[in-house]
């Protein structure tokens, strides 16, 4: 099997170039080697690899920065992606695309499921919306796969910034009206990698449409970094303060309610994504492991120096 994966260096990028890696031959493209602002390159790229899948994890992520510079989130998360679709069908590939849970507007009071209809609060939210119509409507074997609150023990999450700030002085402010299930894109890559190792892209291409894939359970951003306190340092969890949405003013609107009903995906492929407690914990122990790492190969190099 050969794997087309774009957006390898962000954070479910990363993760899936190493998740993908036992099912076949995976070529990975980051900004830098195809640039979704350029239609003629993601052209040039679909043709000389020819894949069996394209695994799509690039986009426009900047959900505020997206509110004044409409045209760049439209034009890499909706138009890039609809020639996306197109080599993918030409090619007869199997197209897996991630999108998100801001495609609704949160006014749910019970999680949302596939069938529900959309309704984006923002730009990037309709940019992402854009981006599944498209697929949808050219209609080659494909998933999308709808996720949450997406972070990781590497680039720029929620996650990370808690972390920072936990070792700064002061309180950390955060919001706690608002509800959804923190993902860590680490399971995320497994979950598509289980996808196509389980079933098969043939498979697949013949269920195609709109699947939840989120981690179980939910929370609210307060209780997200509450839960990354207690596994960092337990003795700051009193300098976390709840607030309100409507205290924390940012250009982009955020749903309330985000959650994401996974029975679908669960009912469809036998697939489920691990409780985001357990995902976090795992995720804090990777990032562990990490520093551990770093601070043995610095001792060594300070005792070489000496």
């Amino acid at each position: 099997m050969k794997i087309l994966l774009t957006g390898k260096d962000g954070q479910v990028g990363w993760e899936l170039a190493r998740a993908l890696a036992p099912l076949g031959e995976v070529v990975a493209f980051g900004r830098s080697e195809l640039d979704f602002t350029v239609p003629d390159q993601i052209v040039s790229a679909m043709r000389s690899v020819r894949p069996d899948v394209t695994v799509n994890a690039a986009a426009y992520t900047a959900v505020d920065r997206a509110e004044s510079d409409p045209d760049t989130a439209r034009l890499v998360n909706a138009s890039a992606v609809a020639i996306l679709a197109e080599e993918a069908k030409r090619a007869h590939a199997l197209l897996i695309h991630y999108s998100t849970d801001y495609v609704f507007d949160g006014t749910k009071e019970t999680p949302y499921v596939e069938e529900d209809p959309p309704c984006p609060i923002n730009v990037y939210g309709r940019s992402k919306l854009a981006g599944e119509q498209a697929i949808c409507s050219i209609d080659g074997p494909h998933l999308i796969l709808r996720t949450s609150w997406v972070y990781a023990s590497h680039g720029r999450n929620f996650f990370l910034t808690v972390l920072r700030l936990l070792n700064e002085k002061g309180d950390l402010r955060v919001v706690s009206d608002q509800i959804g299930a923190p993902t860590s894109a680490q399971e995320l890559a497994k979950a598509t990698a289980e996808l196509l190792w389980r079933h098969g892209a043939r498979t697949l291409g013949d269920a195609r449409g709109i699947y939840h894939a989120t981690a179980a359970g939910s929370t609210s951003w307060y209780g997200f970094a509450n839960e990354i306190a207690q596994l960092e340092r337990p003795d700051s969890l009193d300098r976390i303060i709840p607030i309100a949405s409507r205290e924390y003013s940012t250009p982009a609107r955020r749903p309330g309610n985000s959650r994401l009903s996974n029975e679908k995906l669960l009912r469809r492929f036998g697939i489920a994504l691990p409780a985001w407690e357990a995902c976090l914990e795992a995720c804090h122990a990777t990032l562990a492991g990490k520093r551990a790492e770093l601070e043995l190969s610095s001792g060594n190099r300070g005792a070489e120096r000496s």
